[in-house]
C-alpha cells in the first residue's frame, strides 16, 4: 500500500501556525510523570546550549486534519492529536507559564512575550484554545490555566490524570524560574522554543490513513506504549473491512475506548494492568502467569477468533469491562491489599461475574482480601510467590465459572501455607515503616474501620481518601518521634505500637512534639486511630513523650485485633 503523506519537518512556532489542536476522547489522558517532563526540560537547555543556530529534534507528531475552522477572518486547520499529545501538552503549559511569569514584570519585553503567548494560546474569539483538553480534564484545569493563568495545588484533584495536569502546571512554572534565576531572559527562552524547537509531523486527512501511519512509525521504532498500539491495531482492523456498518462500529469502537481512558485517567497504571489482564483471562490454553505487554496484545488482537469487525467491538467492551473492575479493585482501599498483578487478576475475575450477587462478591472477596494480606502483607511474600496458584483460579473463575463455595476452596488452599499466628509473631517488635508503607495504611484503615463500628459510628471515607491519595510518608506518624532514639537500630522505633496515621502532612507539623502535647492534635483529626492514643496518653497519665510501656501495650492491641481480623 502506497501511504500517500509528506511528513514536514518544522519548528514549534510554525506547528502552531493557524492550527487548533485537539484531543478526542478515546485517546488517553495527560500521563506524563515527572521524569518525562525532566527530560523534556533537559532537551531544551541542551538546545540552549547548543547556540543561536543549532535547532534540536524533539519528536514525531502524529494527526488527523478534520474541517477547517474559521475565526474571525483567519482560516484554522482543526487537528485531532494521535501521537504526541503529551510532548504537545507539556510545551503550552510551558509556554503559559512563561506569560505568567512575563505578566508580573514590568518589562516592556515581557509584556510583549505575555501579549505574543496569549495571542497564539487563546484565539481573537477569545473561547478557542490552541489545544483543548476536552477528553479527560475533568475539573477544567487545563483550560483554566491557559485562560486565565492560575491552578490550584495538585494535592487538591481527585484523580491521577488531573494530579499530573496540575503538577506539570508547577514543573514549568519550577522550570521558567530556574532560568531566570541563571540570568536568562524570557525572550530567549520563546525564541527558542518557537524557532529551535523541530518536530516532524504528519498532518494526515483520512482517518484510516492515521492507524497506517502509526504502525508504520511504531515499526520503525517510534517509543508508543503497548496499550496505543493496541487501539491503534484494533482500529486498523475496522477501518480495513468493507462491513456496511463500518462507520456504527468505528463510533462504537470510539464509544468504548473513551470510556477505557476515562477509567485509566483515575488511575494511570491501570492501562498495561488491565491489558494484561484481560489478554490472561481470555487466553488459551491456561495460563500459569500473566501474559506479558507484547503477548497481551496479540492475544486480544485474536479475540474473538472469526475476524469479523464487529470482533474488535467484542474486544473493546471486554477490555472496558477489565479495565472499569480493575479500577474498582484499584480505588477501594479495602482491596488495596496488594499490588501483585496476579492476586489483582483474582479480585478483576470476581467483579466481572455477572451471574453473583453483591452479597456473594463480597463474601468472596472478603476472603481473598484476608489470604492475600497475609500472603505479601503480613508475610511479605514478593512477586514471584503463588503467581501459578492465583492465576489459575483467575482464569478459572471466568472460564469454568466455579461456585463460590468452590472459589472459597482454593483461596483458602492458598492460604493454607501462611497461618495467621505465624504471620502476626512476626509483626511483634520489628520494622513496620521502612519498606511497609503502603501495607501499614491498609492494616490501619481496617483498624480504624473497626474502631468505627466499636463506637457505632460512621467510617470517614473522605478523610481516608486524602490519606490514601499521598505518599504513605505524608501520613505516618511516629508517636515517639525518630530524632528522640538513641539506637537507630532499636526495633521498638517503628513497632506497630510506635505508628499510626494522621491526616497527610500533619504528622511534619507535629514533628519532635512531646505525646502529651500532641495529644489535642490527635483529637481534633476526628480519627479514631489517633483518638485511641490520646485517650492512651490520659489514661496512662503520660506527662512527655511516648513510653515503652505504652508502646509495648499498644502493639499488644494490635496484634490481637489482627490475628481475628484475618483469621485463616
Amino acid at each position: 500500500m502506497v501511504i500517500d503523506i509528506q511528513p514536514k519537518h518544522v519548528p514549534l512556532g510554525e506547528l502552531m501556525q493557524n492550527r487548533l489542536f485537539r484531543i478526542p476522547d478515546y485517546q488517553r489522558t495527560y500521563s506524563w510523570g515527572r521524569k518525562q517532563r525532566d527530560d523534556l526540560f533537559e532537551d531544551i537547555t541542551q538546545a540552549n546550549e547548543k547556540g543561536p543556530d543549532r535547532s534540536h529534534f524533539m519528536a514525531t507528531i502524529v494527526g488527523l486534519r478534520r474541517e477547517p475552522v474559521t475565526i474571525g477572518t483567519t482560516d484554522h486547520t482543526l487537528v485531532e492529536i494521535v501521537d504526541g499529545q503529551q510532548r504537545i501538552t507539556t510545551l503550552i503549559l510551558l509556554l503559559q507559564a512563561i506569560a505568567n511569569a512575563a505578566g508580573s514584570s514590568d518589562s516592556d519585553n515581557d509584556q510583549a512575550i505575555k501579549n505574543e503567548i496569549a495571542s497564539i494560546l487563546v484565539k481573537d474569539d477569545k473561547a478557542t484554545l490552541l489545544l483543548l483538553q476536552t477528553n479527560h480534564d475533568t475539573s477544567d484545569y487545563f483550560k483554566r490555566y491557559i485562560r486565565e493563568g492560575i491552578h490550584p495545588g495538585s494535592d487538591v484533584a481527585l484523580t491521577v490524570a488531573d494530579q499530573e495536569l496540575l503538577r506539570a502546571m508547577e514543573d514549568c512554572e519550577r522550570f521558567v524560574d530556574n532560568w531566570l534565576g541563571k540570568g536568562q531572559s524570557l525572550m530567549e527562552l520563546v525564541r527558542l522554543l518557537k524557532n529551535r524547537l523541530t518536530f516532524v509531523f504528519h498532518e494526515v486527512g483520512d482517518e484510516k490513513l492515521v492507524y497506517t501511519v502509526f504502525e508504520v512509525l511504531n515499526s520503525r521504532g517510534l517509543e508508543v506504549s503497548w496499550f496505543d498500539r493496541l487501539k491503534s491495531a484494533l482500529m486498523a482492523k475496522v477501518f480495513e473491512s468493507e462491513a456496511g456498518n463500518r462507520q456504527e462500529i468505528i463510533d462504537e469502537v470510539h464509544r468504548g475506548w473513551a470510556e477505557i481512558y476515562r477509567t485509566v485517567g483515575l488511575r494511570q497504571r491501570l492501562s498495561i494492568d488491565s491489558m494484561r489482564t484481560a489478554a490472561t483471562l481470555k487466553a488459551w490454553p491456561r495460563p500459569n502467569r500473566p501474559l506479558g505487554a507484547s503477548d497481551s496484545v496479540h492475544q486480544l488482537l485474536q479475540f474473538p477468533a472469526d475476524g469479523a469487525p464487529s470482533a474488535v467491538v467484542d474486544t473493546t467492551n471486554w477490555l472496558k469491562d477489565v479495565t472499569t473492575a480493575l479500577g474498582g479493585v484499584d480505588s477501594d482501599p479495602r482491596r488495596g491489599v496488594t499490588n501483585m498483578a496476579q492476586a489483582r487478576m483474582v479480585a478483576v475475575a470476581i467483579h466481572l461475574r455477572s451471574d453473583f450477587s453483591d452479597a456473594e462478591k463480597e463474601v468472596v472477596l472478603r476472603q481473598w482480601e484476608k489470604v492475600t494480606f497475609r500472603v505479601y502483607g503480613l508475610f511479605g511474600e514478593d512477586a514471584r510467590r503463588r503467581v501459578g496458584d492465583y492465576v489459575r483460579l483467575a482464569w478459572n473463575i471466568i472460564n469454568n465459572t466455579p461456585t463460590t463455595e468452590e472459589i472459597l476452596t482454593q483461596l483458602n488452599n492458598i492460604g493454607a501455607e501462611f497461618p495467621i499466628n505465624k504471620a502476626v509473631t512476626q509483626l511483634m517488635e520489628t520494622d513496620c515503616y521502612t519498606d511497609w508503607g503502603g501495607q501499614l495504611l491498609y492494616f490501619f484503615r481496617r483498624y480504624e474501620e473497626y474502631l468505627a463500628k466499636e463506637e457505632g459510628q460512621n467510617f470517614d471515607n473522605e478523610q481516608w481518601n486524602r490519606i490514601w491519595m499521598q505518599s504513605p510518608s505524608n501520613s505516618i506518624e511516629h508517636i515517639r518521634p525518630q530524632s528522640l532514639w538513641d539506637d537507630d537500630e532499636d526495633p521498638r522505633k517503628h513497632s506497630l505500637g510506635n505508628l499510626m496515621i494522621l491526616t497527610p502532612g500533619l504528622n511534619s507539623k507535629l514533628q519532635d512534639k512531646p505525646v502529651n502535647e500532641k495529644a489535642d492534635e490527635y483529637t481534633q483529626t476526628g480519627l479514631f486511630v489517633a483518638r485511641q492514643v490520646a485517650a492512651s496518653v490520659a489514661k496512662l497519665k503520660i506527662k512527655s513523650h511516648w513510653t515503652f510501656r505504652a508502646m509495648k501495650a499498644r502493639e499488644r492491641v494490635l496484634i490481637q485485633w489482627a490475628r481475628q481480623e484475618w483469621a485463616d
